[in-house]
C-alpha cells in the first residue's frame, strides 16, 4: 500500500494540535494535585488532554491512507512543534543540542517521507 498525501497532511496537521497538549499539562501541573475536585477544576489538565483526544481522533482516519510505518514516524515532528511552542509560550531556550536534535527529526522523517 502506498502512503496517500492526505494521510501524512492528517498526521501532521494531529501532530501541531497534539503538541499544544503539553503546553497546557505543563501550565496545570503549577496547580496539580492528587485530588479529584483540584483534578476536576484544573482546566489545563483538562484541555491538554482534550487536545490529545483530538490529535488521536485525527490521526485515526490517517491510518486507512497509508503504511503505519511511513506514518508514524511524523509523529516525531510534534517534539518540533513542542520545542517550538514552548520557547514562544513557557519562554524556555533552545540550546545546540536541542536545535541539532529538532533537526535530525527533521531529516528522519524527510527520508522516511522520501522512502514511501
Amino acid at each position: 500500500m502506498r502512503t496517500q498525501l492526505w494521510a501524512m497532511a492528517l498526521v501532521f496537521i494531529a501532530g501541531v494540535v497534539g503538541s499544544f497538549g503539553p503546553l497546557f499539562f505543563k501550565k496545570g501541573a503549577e496547580n496539580f494535585r492528587f485530588n479529584i475536585k483540584a483534578l476536576i477544576k484544573n482546566y489545563n489538565l483538562i484541555i491538554g488532554v482534550a487536545l490529545y483526544g483530538i490529535a488521536t481522533v485525527i490521526f485515526i482516519p490517517a491510518l486507512k491512507g497509508g503504511e503505519l510505518s511511513v506514518l508514524y514516524p511524523f509523529v516525531a515532528t510534534t517534539y518540533i512543534w513542542v520545542s517550538l511552542l514552548s520557547m514562544k509560550f513557557l519562554k524556555e531556550k533552545m540550546g545546540l543540542f536541542k536545535w541539532m536534535g529538532v533537526i535530525l527529526i527533521i531529516i528522519g522523517v524527510i527520508f522516511i517521507g522520501l522512502g514511501s
